[in-house]
């Protein structure tokens, strides 16, 4: 059994998370040329007097949805705890992993995971709300192991249910590692604990 949960979790530690980079194009900080200049400092064509005139700024009304997701209860800071529970060679209860994530307004989510850098410890996903306080995420990283050889995809599914006080949430995960060619390596399911970081989130507490 020993040799067996080693394997395992050797196995978890190359496998678990991946990196995965993503380009921010909405979220420049720059202008950059091919980029569109915002419309408050487009000239308009210059008048007789010859000075050029500016063409007023116009707002940009966010749709329905994206203010429901901006507000949402789920966006936010969350210190994350990942725990066996039900699999062959894994006692329950062992914690398979922790670390941070952050719930955006539209709709992704990123994860800081505690595994080796070497082996990606940063991965991506996507959320939807289900119901009242009820959210299902869609979670994919890019692992390799200790030598940064690529494994292949790991595909992290959550449901979770936010607390009544909105500060803490809690619910079922699934992990499936995939070879490159799309072949299921593992599996491995449990139950995903999470509790939220604020502003005032003292330093002894966020690292617990």
């Amino acid at each position: 059994m020993k040799a067996m949960f080693g394997t395992v979790r050797v196995a978890l530690g190359v496998v678990m998370f991946g990196t995965a980079f993503a380009s921010m194009a909405n979220a420049q900080c720059a202008y950059f040329e091919g980029s569109r200049a915002p419309a408050s400092l487009e000239q308009q064509p210059s008048s007789r007097s010859g000075r050029a005139q500016l063409r007023p700024a116009s707002l940009l009304v966010a749709s329905e949805h994206d203010r429901e997701s901006d507000n949402d209860a789920i966006v936010g800071f969350w210190k994350v705890t990942f725990v066996a529970q039900g699999n062959p060679g894994i006692p329950d209860g062992t914690v398979i992993d922790f670390g941070y994530a952050q719930w955006h307004g539209d709709g992704t989510e990123i994860l800081n995971s505690s595994r080796p850098p070497a082996t990606g410890n940063f991965c991506l996903g996507v959320w939807k709300k289900l119901g009242q306080s009820r959210y299902k995420l869609n979670h994919f990283a890019l692992s390799s192991d200790l030598g940064g050889n690529m494994i292949g995809p790991a595909n992290i599914r959550e449901e979770v249910t936010l607390g009544r006080d909105g500060n803490t949430y809690a619910g079922t995960f699934t992990i499936d590692q995939l070879d490159l060619s799309g072949n299921l390596l593992a599996h491995v399911a449990g139950m995903v604990t999470a509790t939220r970081i604020t502003v005032d989130t003292p330093a002894d507490t966020a690292s617990s």
